[in-house]
C-alpha cells in the first residue's frame, strides 16, 4: 500500500514536531525508502508485487515505481486493507498488504510471514510501537465482515485491536520490525529480533 509521495500528503507526522523533515523532505524520504523496499522485494519470485496506490487518481504517476497498480479505493485504513486482502482472496491465493515505511523488510521478513501464513488462516506482523507492518489472510477462509473495524490507528493498541476482529480463525505472528512514522523512528533500529 503506497500513498503518492506528495509533500503535506503523506508521512505527515514525520514531516512535523521537533526533529521533522518537514512536508518535502519527509516525501522525499518515503519516495525513496519505498523504492528501496520495492527493489528488495522484486526479486523474489515466491510473489507477485501489486502496488495498491492511494489516491485512487496516482495509478497514473510517474512518482510512483513501475509496478502494476490497483486503486486503494476510500475509507479509513481498515477498510482499504479489508478490500485489498478480500479482492486478492477471491483469486483463490494468499494476499499480503504492508506499507512503504518499513526499512527492516526484506524477502526474509516476507518470506517468514508467508511461511506462517500457510500454517493458519491470518497473520499479522507486529511493528515495535504497537501497531503491525504486515496483514495477511488465506483462502478458503473468507476475511471477517468486521475487519479492521474499531482499531486505533496510529496507537500502540492496533496490533491488539486488529488481531481482536481476526477471532475465532487462526492467526499467526510474522516478524517484529520497525516502521518510520515520527523523526525519532529514524533513529532506531529497522529490525528487532522476536
Amino acid at each position: 500500500m503506497l500513498k503518492e509521495p506528495r509533500p503535506g500528503r503523506v508521512k505527515t507526522r514525520l514531516a512535523r514536531g521537533p526533529g521533522g523533515l518537514g512536508g518535502v523532505g519527509a516525501a522525499w524520504w518515503f519516495r525513496h525508502a519505498s523504492a528501496a523496499l520495492l527493489r528488495r522485494l522484486a526479486r523474489d519470485p515466491r510473489w507477485e508485487l501489486v502496488l495498491a496506490v492511494a489516491p485512487d487518481a496516482a495509478r497514473g504517476s510517474r512518482a510512483l515505481p513501475s509496478f502494476p497498480r490497483i486503486p486503494q479505493g476510500r475509507g479509513d485504513l481498515g477498510v482499504r486493507m479489508a478490500r485489498l486482502l478480500r479482492g486478492g482472496l477471491a483469486r483463490g491465493t494468499p494476499v499480503m498488504v504492508m506499507g512503504g515505511d518499513i526499512p527492516g523488510a526484506g524477502p526474509s521478513e516476507v518470506a517468514a510471514a508467508l511461511a506462517a501464513l500457510r500454517r493458519a488462516d491470518a497473520v499479522l506482523a507486529p511493528a515495535t510501537d504497537g501497531g503491525f507492518w504486515l496483514a495477511g489472510a488465506a483462502p478458503p477462509r473468507a476475511v471477517p465482515a468486521g475487519l479492521f473495524r474499531g482499531c486505533r490507528w496510529s496507537t500502540p493498541q492496533a496490533l491488539t485491536d486488529a488481531a481482536e476482529t481476526l477471532r475465532p480463525r487462526r492467526l499467526a505472528c510474522g516478524p517484529v520490525l520497525a516502521d518510520v512514522d515520527e523523526p525519532s523512528d529514524l533513529a532506531r533500529p529497522a529490525r528487532r529480533r522476536a
